[in-house]
């Protein structure tokens, strides 16, 4: 078997260069075209086949091995934050207000590694790894973008596979979990609507206000009361506006908020609790409601058999002390439109150096993480990859 974490040692400092590079250089949802360009150009020297142009800035490459088998299906996202960032790094992002904030820049490195890793071995393979750089992870939708244009065909994968790194955990470990590894996300939007008046005579309004803080208690007994203890569900408000003198009782107020699950059918109760929630509680204070749920991504889902192979690749690469299972997020990943269609792995990789400074949380201003992480991601995808394609 071959030694795939020293062979993605030999290609540290690319792998840093490479990652320092894109994290200079932050481009946003669906704006990713320098950062696809410079993938685009390392697929095709290595010798893929390359489709640019994929939900606008994605990026498609195939290799195709000597002999046929399966379709192995990689996932790195590109896109950077709207966040100005205070790390004070010598590669620090040289676009103001945007940053890398989120660890993409490491996962597009870590995807141009995989990808020189394995064209190396083209002449071994049994099947086609199909490497996708995909725009637009934080809140595009991306992915599902992806698969409405045909991502998944022509070759339809067998496998995918994707991972993250996790600042949640110290660089060298990593977490794979069969099951559920990242929620449902939901989001809200409702209007409480009364009849507005002065702040003096309430008597003669329907104070939407007063209706808006009876319901955001009531929202919090969905997931106390409603939701089985031993599962998992969120609903969270997230913002409130009503009013703009403070001796007015206004005629409205709108929030919004998020709504998050794993399981389908404690979905499909808190989606029902909250609207009767909503409407009730609002008519029972004399108000109206109208409450809108938008569908965001679904849950990430891990198949068995699949976070296995991840699991022993992983332990290969890391020992077997130093990989866990059981970490879960309600956090939402948009990788789950992927996962609907073809069953993988979505594992966590450590990538916090409490020692170096480097462990401030995602989407943090002084998001940073240690760049040991890329070497072994790179090492633990190739190894996993290699289990289905060598």
């Amino acid at each position: 078997m071959a030694d795939f974490k020293a062979e993605a040692e030999r290609l540290r400092e690319r792998l840093i260069g490479w990652r320092r590079d894109f994290h200079r250089h932050p481009e946003l949802a669906f704006e990713e075209r320098r950062t696809a360009e410079i993938v685009a150009d390392h697929l095709r020297r290595l010798g893929y086949q390359v489709q640019t142009g994929v939900a606008k800035t994605g990026v498609v490459g195939l290799l195709e091995g000597a002999r046929p088998g399966p379709v192995v299906m990689v996932r790195f996202d590109m896109d950077a934050l709207l966040v100005t960032e205070e790390t004070g790094a010598e590669y620090a992002s040289e676009v103001p207000g945007r940053m890398h904030a989120c660890g993409h820049d490491g996962h597009v490195a870590m995807g141009m590694g995989l990808a020189e890793l394995m064209a190396a071995r083209r002449d071994e393979m049994a099947g086609t790894l199909k490497l996708v750089f995909q725009p637009a992870e934080e809140g595009g939708n991306g992915a599902e973008v992806m698969v409405k244009e045909g991502v998944l065909k022509d070759p339809r994968p067998d496998v995918f596979l994707a991972t993250h790194v996790w600042n949640e955990r110290p660089v060298g470990t990593a977490d794979v979990t069969a099951g559920p590894v990242m929620a449902a996300a939901e989001k809200f939007t409702c209007v409480v609507k009364g009849r507005g008046g002065h702040g003096a005579l309430p008597h003669l309004a329907v104070d939407p206000i007063v209706a808006s803080a009876q319901v955001i208690a009531a929202l919090q007994t969905v997931v106390s009361r409603n939701v089985s203890p031993l599962d998992t569900a969120v609903v969270s408000v997230g913002s409130i506006h009503g009013g703009d003198a403070f001796n007015v009782i206004p005629p409205q107020v709108e929030m919004t908020g998020t709504i998050r699950t794993y399981e389908p059918s404690t979905r499909e109760t808190v989606l029902r609790r909250v609207r009767e929630v909503v409407e009730g509680v609002s008519a029972a204070c004399g108000a109206e409601a109208e409450l809108e749920i938008q569908p965001l991504t679904p849950a990430v889902i891990n198949d068995a058999d699949i976070a296995e192979v991840v699991r022993k690749a992983a332990e290969a690469v890391l020992g077997p002390e130093r990989v866990t299972s059981g970490e879960r997020t309600m956090g939402s990943e948009d990788a789950a439109f992927f996962m609907e269609e073809v069953p993988g792995c979505y594992f966590f990789l450590g990538s916090a150096n409490a020692d170096k400074g480097l462990d401030a949380p995602h989407h943090n201003p002084r998001f940073d993480f240690d760049e040991e992480a890329l070497v072994l991601g790179v090492a633990i995808l190739a190894q996993a990859a290699a289990f289905y394609l060598l």
